[in-house]
């Protein structure tokens, strides 16, 4: 197996598989791989609950896992099998495609299989499936391929969502075509509705032209920029009289042939004025465009041509590398992006200053480049609006680093943030993409949040996505996040309060929130609708309210209670406590808590038959944070020793008995006698108890 680039590209031999941990799914069950292929036959996936080796073959598993063939009998059929057994098998010619990569995309999600073309996740499906028995575990891809080898790269493993969550179409696909797609690209891009414009547009346009040429003897004048012919050749802007380069012995359309060159990375230009459009180019150091002359003048010497009579239209196209640059970035070859990159950190050229209120200056920067990347930038420098001729343009509401973020993308087309965290820069930047309607920088930002969510930043991303429509599979994220830590997020500090209504309910409703208690939820209701810098008790409120009325107590958000209060399971809670709320202030001042704690109640009477017969969600266990956890063997990790001693797992191992994490203390009668039973079956089984008899030696 050749590995070019870990993540990016790979070229799998016959009947092998690549794993790798990049290529896992952040939640086990659910997940989407989008990649591209080039192969003739069987793109084959492979997703296990356990990465396989690279002598792996689906063939022989015997483990649960689910095999996904593209290009199934020599590139005919598009397969899925569930444990080695075939569940589809249909037509699909040409599938595969050996000549040039193709994109797909899978996505799972809770056993629904998506297989789809293209780069856009969740758009031009192929085929659906619904597994009627889910393997919620699977985690791991593994690319494969039959008896052929199978060339990946661009692979990148997203979160996964149920279908129609988030219009994937609206967003640049991240991990783009390095090497371009031409025309395909476009025709993409504009279909799925995206405004970024390219350097073509402005093509002898005046919006933002600071130089202009003056050609020929009929004097025409051309505009041009400065910022696009530096980064292309050798422009001398110093000694040019006012803006102008004047070529009184060059003609227009010879002109136009170069700065078409510059502007696209090709042109048309008669044979007869091939060498006026050399010697154009090599007076302004054109280098690119110098080479193509050069060799297609030669090409016309060895073959005897006369140039001198043919008004044959040549075609002249840019043909230096593209590697460097990705598909949605909007200058092209021959423009030079390491001299576009410089103007911003030198200013030469710039047209507009960039403050930023209360932290002052942040860049000059150049109205063509932004505009190349958001319409409202466009829009703003051209409408009329103070900023399409003040030189200075100031911004509130916004971090210095998150602009100076912003920029350095639309100079470079790269995200310069650091991997490893999710910093408050890049929530704003997030939002600030947002606001100039730069998709592909947008889904970036939601991409390295989505890598790196935890529970300490889940909070301020939610408060930020959720006022923005095109991030709906980032919010479910963090909203999935925030349910599944919920006792965390609820109690290390107090952000949650600042999220809205509708956020927080969906957070309560959600199937996989996961609490220690029913009491957590309760306290978490209150704190949020007391909007209070500090987590408030029940028990807490209700000594508040003995005081104050409800009114005073949670203002604005009293109408909230009512309907946030019935997602608290009160009949979980210990009869014990209900008696205790049953005689609150909470229950005298607020109707609906005193109702919710009589159900309680009369369930807690009735007992195991009330339990089987209502299926209302009030009445059901949540999941619990608490692990359950065991003693096998000494050296265990997994067990009650190991977290006792370790302090969940914090630290080197410390006998907790030392540590004064655990206490010896004699045991009853009948506690010693089924240490004594459990002790004699451990060592049957040949497992040690040293380690248990240290520790609860009173048995």
């Amino acid at each position: 197996m050749r590995v070019e680039d870990k993540k990016r590209s790979l070229t799998v031999a016959p009947f092998k598989c690549a794993w790798g941990e990049e290529f896992r799914f952040v939640e086990a069950g659910r997940g989407c791989i989008a990649f591209e292929a080039s192969a003739q036959n069987d793109v084959t996936l492979v997703f296990r609950e356990q990465p396989g080796s690279q002598h792996y073959h689906y063939k022989m598993d015997s483990s649960r896992h689910y095999a996904v063939i593209l290009g199934s009998h020599r590139n005919k059929r598009l397969k899925i099998e569930v444990d080695g057994r075939t569940v589809v098998d249909e037509a699909g010619v040409g599938l595969c495609r050996s000549s040039s990569f193709q994109s797909y995309w899978i996505s799972i999600y809770d056993g629904l299989i998506s297989i789809g073309q293209g780069r856009h996740p969740n758009n031009n499906v192929l085929f659906q499936w619904l597994d009627p028995d889910p393997n919620r575990n699977v985690q791991y891809v593994g690319l494969s391929s039959w008896d052929k080898h199978v060339g990946y790269r661009n692979i990148s493993v997203l979160p996964s969502a149920p279908q129609n969550s988030i219009r994937w179409s609206q967003i640049e696909y991240a991990y783009a075509e390095r090497h371009g797609e031409g025309d395909h690209a476009k025709n993409e891009e504009s279909k799925d509705g995206c405004e970024q414009r390219v350097i073509a547009d402005f093509l002898e346009s005046w919006d933002f032209s600071d130089a202009m040429f003056v050609v020929g003897s009929e004097r025409k004048v051309v505009p041009a920029h400065k910022i696009v012919l530096a980064a292309s050749g050798e422009f001398d802007f110093i000694s040019m009289s006012g803006t102008a380069i004047e070529l009184p012995s060059f003609s227009y359309p010879v002109l136009h042939s170069l700065l078409e060159y510059i502007y696209t990375g090709s042109t048309q230009i008669a044979e007869w004025q091939l060498d006026s459009l050399l010697e154009l180019s090599l007076q302004f150091k054109v280098k690119p465009l110098v080479k193509r002359c050069e060799e297609m003048l030669d090409c016309f010497t060895k073959m005897d041509n006369d140039l001198s009579v043919s008004s044959r239209k040549l075609e002249v196209s840019s043909s230096g590398s593209k590697a460097h640059q990705v598909d949605y970035f909007p200058f092209k070859a021959p423009v030079s992006v390491q001299k576009i990159k410089q103007f911003l950190a030198s200013g030469e050229h710039s047209d507009i200053n960039f403050f930023v209120s209360g932290q002052g200056f942040v860049a000059k920067a150049h109205k063509l480049v932004l505009s190349l990347w958001s319409m409202p930038f466009a829009k703003m420098f051209t409408n009329g609006m103070k900023e399409s001729s003040a030189p200075n343009v100031f911004f509130e509401d916004a971090s210095a680093e998150a602009f100076s973020l912003l920029l350095q993308f639309m100079y470079s087309g790269e995200l310069k943030v650091d991997n490893r965290y999710i910093t408050p820069a890049l929530v704003q930047l997030l939002l600030l993409s947002d606001q100039f309607g730069i998709t592909v920088l947008q889904f970036e930002c939601c991409k390295r949040i989505m890598e790196f969510l935890s529970e300490d930043t889940v909070c301020s991303v939610l408060q930020a996505v959720s006022s923005i429509p095109s991030c709906k599979l980032l919010e479910e994220m963090c909203k999935q996040n925030f349910a599944t830590h919920f006792d965390y997020c609820t109690t290390a500090c107090t952000d949650f309060v600042l999220l809205d209504e509708a956020t927080f309910k969906d957070i309560l409703q959600q199937g996989d929130m996961t609490v220690t208690s029913e009491e957590k939820v309760l306290d978490a209701i209150l704190t949020w609708c007391m909007e209070a810098c500090e987590t408030f008790y029940w028990s807490s409120v209700d000594k508040l309210l003995s005081t104050s009325t409800p009114e005073q107590l949670f203002g604005e958000r009293l109408t909230a209670i009512n309907t946030l209060l019935p997602f608290v399971r009160f009949p979980l809670m210990p009869p014990s406590l209900l008696q205790r709320m049953e005689k609150s202030n909470l229950a005298k001042h607020i109707q609906l808590f005193r109702q919710l704690v009589a159900e309680a109640i009369e369930f807690s009477n009735a007992g195991a038959w009330m339990m089987m017969t209502n299926k209302c969600e009030r009445f059901l266990h949540r999941r619990s944070s608490y692990r359950e956890l065991q003693y096998i063997s000494d050296g265990d990790n997994n067990g009650v020793i190991y977290y006792a001693g370790t302090s969940f797992g914090k630290h080197q191992w410390i006998n907790p008995v030392l540590a004064k994490q655990a206490a010896q203390i004699r045991g009853t009668r009948i506690q010693r006698l089924w240490f004594q039973k459990i002790t004699r079956g451990l060592v049957l089984l040949g497992l040690e108890t040293k380690m248990a008899r240290s520790v609860l030696g009173g048995w």
